[in-house]
Protein backbone atom coordinates (compact mmCIF):
# COMPACT_ATOMS: atom_id res chain seq x y z
CA UNK A 1 0.00 0.00 0.00
CA UNK A 2 2.14 3.89 -1.00
CA UNK A 3 1.70 6.17 1.26
CA UNK A 4 -0.62 8.20 -0.62
CA UNK A 5 -3.58 5.87 0.29
CA UNK A 6 -3.00 4.48 3.82
CA UNK A 7 -5.80 2.91 5.73
CA UNK A 8 -7.73 5.47 8.32
CA UNK A 9 -6.65 5.29 12.09
CA UNK A 10 -4.46 3.27 13.90
CA UNK A 11 -3.41 1.09 11.19
CA UNK A 12 -2.44 4.28 8.83
CA UNK A 13 -0.36 5.94 11.73
CA UNK A 14 1.37 2.62 11.92
CA UNK A 15 2.04 2.12 8.12
CA UNK A 16 3.01 5.88 7.61
CA UNK A 17 5.24 5.11 10.76
CA UNK A 18 7.28 2.75 9.61
CA UNK A 19 7.24 3.66 5.49
CA UNK A 20 8.64 7.31 7.23
CA UNK A 21 11.03 5.63 9.81
CA UNK A 22 12.75 3.28 7.33
CA UNK A 23 14.46 6.76 5.52
CA UNK A 24 15.41 7.78 9.36
CA UNK A 25 14.23 9.50 11.92
CA UNK A 26 10.59 11.28 10.76
CA UNK A 27 10.66 14.16 10.16
CA UNK A 28 7.62 15.24 11.90
CA UNK A 29 8.27 18.61 12.30
CA UNK A 30 8.28 19.57 8.64
CA UNK A 31 4.63 17.57 8.32
CA UNK A 32 1.51 19.38 8.00
CA UNK A 33 -1.50 16.92 7.25
CA UNK A 34 -5.14 17.59 8.19
CA UNK A 35 -6.20 17.03 11.36
CA UNK A 36 -7.65 13.95 11.82
CA UNK A 37 -9.18 14.42 15.74
CA UNK A 38 -8.51 12.41 18.42
CA UNK A 39 -7.49 8.63 18.91
CA UNK A 40 -7.60 6.86 21.94
CA UNK A 41 -3.76 6.64 23.15
CA UNK A 42 -2.82 8.17 26.29
CA UNK A 43 0.85 7.92 27.73
CA UNK A 44 0.42 7.94 31.48
CA UNK A 45 3.09 9.60 33.89
CA UNK A 46 5.21 6.82 34.56
CA UNK A 47 5.79 6.33 30.44
CA UNK A 48 2.89 3.32 29.87
CA UNK A 49 1.49 3.80 26.12
CA UNK A 50 -1.91 2.85 26.60
CA UNK A 51 -4.74 2.32 23.35
CA UNK A 52 -8.07 2.06 24.91
CA UNK A 53 -7.60 1.80 28.11
CA UNK A 54 -4.65 -1.33 27.58
CA UNK A 55 -1.15 -1.25 27.88
CA UNK A 56 0.38 -1.56 24.54
CA UNK A 57 2.79 -4.70 25.54
CA UNK A 58 5.02 -4.42 21.80
CA UNK A 59 8.07 -2.20 22.74
CA UNK A 60 8.60 -1.58 18.91
CA UNK A 61 4.94 -0.32 18.65
CA UNK A 62 5.86 2.35 20.93
CA UNK A 63 9.10 3.54 20.09
CA UNK A 64 7.93 3.41 16.42
CA UNK A 65 4.64 5.77 18.22
CA UNK A 66 7.35 7.81 19.97
CA UNK A 67 9.55 8.60 16.73
CA UNK A 68 6.11 10.17 15.14
CA UNK A 69 5.11 11.98 18.65
CA UNK A 70 5.03 16.11 17.75
CA UNK A 71 4.07 18.63 20.63
CA UNK A 72 1.87 21.25 18.90
CA UNK A 73 0.61 24.54 20.93
CA UNK A 74 -2.54 22.70 21.26
CA UNK A 75 -1.45 19.01 22.39
CA UNK A 76 0.34 16.00 21.68
CA UNK A 77 -0.31 14.15 18.35
CA UNK A 78 0.78 11.39 16.46
CA UNK A 79 1.57 12.48 12.67
CA UNK A 80 2.38 11.37 9.50
CA UNK A 81 2.86 12.83 6.36
CA UNK A 82 -1.19 11.89 5.63
CA UNK A 83 -2.96 12.50 9.32
CA UNK A 84 -2.55 13.48 12.24
CA UNK A 85 -4.35 12.68 15.80
CA UNK A 86 -4.20 13.98 19.16
CA UNK A 87 -3.03 11.93 21.90
CA UNK A 88 -3.28 12.64 26.03
CA UNK A 89 0.07 12.34 27.90
CA UNK A 90 -0.62 12.83 31.67
CA UNK A 91 2.75 14.50 32.36
CA UNK A 92 5.95 14.23 29.96
CA UNK A 93 5.72 11.90 26.65
CA UNK A 94 9.08 9.93 27.46
CA UNK A 95 10.78 8.42 30.87
CA UNK A 96 14.69 9.29 31.70
CA UNK A 97 15.79 6.05 32.75
CA UNK A 98 19.23 6.23 32.85
CA UNK A 99 21.98 8.88 33.31
CA UNK A 100 25.92 8.30 32.52
CA UNK A 101 28.61 11.09 32.60
CA UNK A 102 30.41 10.73 29.67
CA UNK A 103 32.87 13.67 29.46
CA UNK A 104 31.69 16.56 30.56
CA UNK A 105 28.17 15.40 29.61
CA UNK A 106 25.14 14.49 31.23
CA UNK A 107 24.02 11.46 28.76
CA UNK A 108 20.42 10.07 29.49
CA UNK A 109 18.67 7.59 28.01
CA UNK A 110 14.98 7.12 27.47
CA UNK A 111 12.16 4.21 28.41
CA UNK A 112 11.50 5.03 24.32
CA UNK A 113 15.80 4.61 23.33
CA UNK A 114 16.50 7.99 23.22
CA UNK A 115 19.67 9.14 23.97
CA UNK A 116 20.12 13.20 25.08
CA UNK A 117 22.94 15.00 26.50
CA UNK A 118 21.77 17.89 28.42
CA UNK A 119 23.20 21.16 27.27
CA UNK A 120 22.69 23.42 24.47
CA UNK A 121 19.20 22.66 23.17
CA UNK A 122 18.58 20.08 25.70
CA UNK A 123 18.07 22.07 29.08
CA UNK A 124 17.80 20.36 32.36
CA UNK A 125 14.93 21.49 34.76
CA UNK A 126 13.05 21.05 37.95
CA UNK A 127 9.76 22.53 38.85
CA UNK A 128 8.16 21.81 41.58
CA UNK A 129 4.73 19.52 41.88
CA UNK A 130 2.67 21.73 44.12
CA UNK A 131 0.23 18.82 45.43
CA UNK A 132 3.55 16.63 46.95
CA UNK A 133 6.23 19.62 47.22
CA UNK A 134 8.20 17.24 45.46
CA UNK A 135 10.91 17.65 42.72
CA UNK A 136 9.81 16.98 39.05
CA UNK A 137 13.30 16.88 37.15
CA UNK A 138 12.77 17.16 32.98
CA UNK A 139 15.21 16.90 30.06
CA UNK A 140 14.08 18.10 26.96
CA UNK A 141 14.53 15.38 24.12
CA UNK A 142 13.59 16.82 20.99
CA UNK A 143 11.21 20.00 19.18
CA UNK A 144 9.37 20.98 23.09
CA UNK A 145 9.36 16.95 24.11
CA UNK A 146 10.84 15.85 27.15
CA UNK A 147 11.47 13.09 29.46
CA UNK A 148 11.15 13.28 32.89
CA UNK A 149 13.62 11.65 35.12
CA UNK A 150 12.62 8.60 37.25
CA UNK A 151 13.47 9.05 40.83
CA UNK A 152 17.10 7.28 40.92
CA UNK A 153 18.00 8.97 37.87
CA UNK A 154 17.39 12.40 39.92
CA UNK A 155 19.22 11.09 42.83
CA UNK A 156 22.16 10.20 40.86
CA UNK A 157 22.25 13.86 39.69
CA UNK A 158 21.53 15.52 42.84
CA UNK A 159 24.82 13.38 44.12
CA UNK A 160 26.73 15.05 41.52
CA UNK A 161 25.49 18.22 41.91
CA UNK A 162 27.46 21.01 43.81
CA UNK A 163 27.13 24.67 45.52
CA UNK A 164 26.79 27.95 42.86
CA UNK A 165 25.84 31.13 44.15
CA UNK A 166 23.38 32.95 41.59
CA UNK A 167 21.51 36.17 41.84
CA UNK A 168 18.11 34.47 43.40
CA UNK A 169 21.21 33.14 46.02
CA UNK A 170 22.70 29.57 46.25
CA UNK A 171 21.80 26.53 44.31
CA UNK A 172 23.00 22.76 44.29
CA UNK A 173 23.44 22.72 40.19
CA UNK A 174 24.68 19.98 37.72
CA UNK A 175 27.00 20.99 34.91
CA UNK A 176 26.57 19.47 31.68
CA UNK A 177 28.38 20.64 28.39
CA UNK A 178 29.24 23.89 29.78
CA UNK A 179 25.79 24.49 31.00
CA UNK A 180 24.78 24.28 34.54
CA UNK A 181 21.35 23.56 35.87
CA UNK A 182 19.94 23.89 39.11
CA UNK A 183 18.58 20.94 40.78
CA UNK A 184 17.21 22.93 44.11
CA UNK A 185 15.60 26.39 44.58
CA UNK A 186 17.74 29.18 45.12
CA UNK A 187 18.45 29.48 49.26
CA UNK A 188 19.28 32.37 51.26
CA UNK A 189 22.67 32.78 51.93
CA UNK A 190 24.82 31.92 55.48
Amino acid sequence: MSDANPPPGLAGVVEAAKAAGERGPPPVHLWNPPDCGDIDIRIAADGTWFHEGSPIGREPLVKLFASILRLDPDGYYLVTPVEKMRIRVDDAPFIAVRVDKVGEALRFLTNVGDVVEAGPGHDLRVTIDPRTDEPRPYVHVRRGLEARLTRPVFYEIVEWAQPRETADGLVYAVASLGEWYPVTAPTAGP
